[in-house]
């Protein structure tokens, strides 16, 4: 059995009893690890370089699914980075990154019809992987008795620069749908139950959860939606920044390697930057090409499928907080003489709310307002005196990974892992719950997190 060398997330993964599942695509072999069991780098979709997505419907028998999820190619992020460890598991690269990795309770059976989350990873749409070691899945699992799907797909200059004449846009997000198919078919071989699947993600994740409730093909594959600090602020008139990308884009030979193309996208970002706030997310989904609504046609659409989607969409309480030394009008408010700190505190509520909190309260009123049913919520923990504290990212290593993962993460910087644990505890039951029944408890923890029904 071709096991990979064990992740820096994972214990060595046993070689006896290894798990086989009968699916409609075929066999497919996994492994355990500590309590669950995984089926990891599973193709969902092919598709060359600028092309659609092809559905992977037949897998070779057996399929071995033991490796993980290769990544976009990508700009690696520079160290050092508040949001992760010093060091990360190294993941393989490859264009032909559409893959998916299962991770369920050791025990589940194909009967027991457990509820399905599917992750959708954020990171400006530029950067990230199902699969990296901060998103393991294992807490949710283990606590929750569910069946989590990650999925990665096309990034950046591969998945989300198109320009219809000459390559589709939108393909990271088409590449999402096909995951999604794949799932509706499969995912009750290994005990999850396809008519319960919730569809989470944040960031730039959340912003693409929100869109695949309104993307052409979609419909009756999931039934909840967990929309996480979704950027809304930024997502709206884009057309001509994405254009000006496009035509600085068009010069490169298309016999580029991934390593040319990935090293020509500090130019391509570049003509986003007249645009003013919007260039912070230069990537991301086009309005009016498939799989999309036109942009003046998105609201209806989300109200269309209100009656099918319960939500829980919310942001942390300080976003911004994670890129005051990015931001020049955060960096010059910290230097006013006497007033540095106040007057910064100010700056990164006021832009926490233009970005995140305005459009998610604006989202979560519509989709009340078009009948549907959901909650909002605002997650306020970080370690005290933190300067990240209820920043950008916070809620990763509540839902995800463990203390080794996330050992030397800045943003968790004054809080033992117990601390991160308890809190965790709480929003992965959250999380859980609403997976579980589309139905929480109103609550306010403060200096955790604040749930409430919609309202109009």
């Amino acid at each position: 059995m071709d096991i990979p060398p064990p992740p820096a997330h994972a214990s060595e993964p046993s070689r006896l009893d290894a798990p086989v599942w009968t699916t409609p695509a075929g066999e497919i072999r996994g492994w355990t690890d500590r309590g669950v069991a995984r089926a990891t780098g599973i193709p969902y979709a092919k598709a060359g370089r600028h092309e659609r997505p092809r559905p992977v419907t037949t897998l070779r028998r057996p399929f071995e699914a033991t490796r993980w999820s290769p990544s976009c190619p990508q700009v690696p992020i520079k160290q050092p980075s508040v949001i992760l460890p010093p060091t990360l598991q190294p993941q393989p690269v490859s264009e032909h990154c559409q893959n998916l990795s299962i991770t369920l309770p050791i025990d589940a059976s194909p009967s027991d019809r457990l509820p399905v989350m599917v992750w959708i990873h954020g990171g400006s749409y530029t950067t990230g992987a199902g699969d990296i070691s901060i998103f393991d899945p294992y807490p949710l699992v283990m606590e929750q008795r569910v069946v989590v799907v990650s999925v990665t797909y096309r990034l950046g200059m591969f998945g989300y620069l198109g320009a219809e004449a000459w390559r589709p846009a939108n393909l990271g997000l088409l590449d999402q749908v096909e995951a999604l198919a794949w799932v509706h078919r499969n995912i009750a071989s290994f005990g999850g139950d396809p008519g319960n699947v919730t569809l989470f993600g944040q960031s730039a994740g959340g912003d693409s959860v929100a869109h695949l409730m309104i993307a052409e093909g979609t419909r009756g594959l999931f039934q909840r939606a967990i929309i996480a600090s979704a950027p809304f602020g930024l997502t709206l008139e884009r057309a001509a920044m994405s254009a000006a990308m496009a035509e600085e884009a068009s010069g490169i030979d298309e016999d580029s390697s991934a390593d040319e193309i990935v090293a020509a996208q500090a130019h391509v970002e570049a003509a986003a930057r007249p645009f003013g706030l919007r260039a912070a997310m230069p990537f991301g989904v086009q309005y009016g090409f498939d799989p999309l609504p036109a942009e003046g046609e998105r609201d209806e659409a989300w109200s269309d499928v209100a009656h099918d989607v319960d939500v829980l969409v919310g942001w942390t309480a300080r976003e911004v907080a994670l890129f005051t030394d990015e931001v020049p009008a955060l960096r010059r408010a910290g230097t006013v003489p006497g007033l540095g700190r106040g007057v910064r505190e100010a700056a990164v509520r006021s832009l926490t709310e233009v970005v995140y909190g305005r459009g998610a309260r604006a989202f979560g009123r519509r989709h009340h307002r078009a009948g549907g049913h959901g909650y909002q919520y605002v997650l306020d923990w970080g370690p005290p005196r933190n300067p990240y504290r209820a920043a950008h990212t916070i809620d990763l290593p509540l839902l995800f990974g463990d203390e080794d993962a996330w050992r030397g993460s800045a943003i968790l910087a004054g809080s033992t892992w117990r601390d991160v644990d308890v809190a965790g505890r709480t929003v992965r039951g959250i999380w859980g719950d609403l997976a579980r029944t589309g139905r929480l408890a109103p609550r306010r923890r403060p200096g955790l997190i604040t749930v409430a029904a919609l309202a109009a």
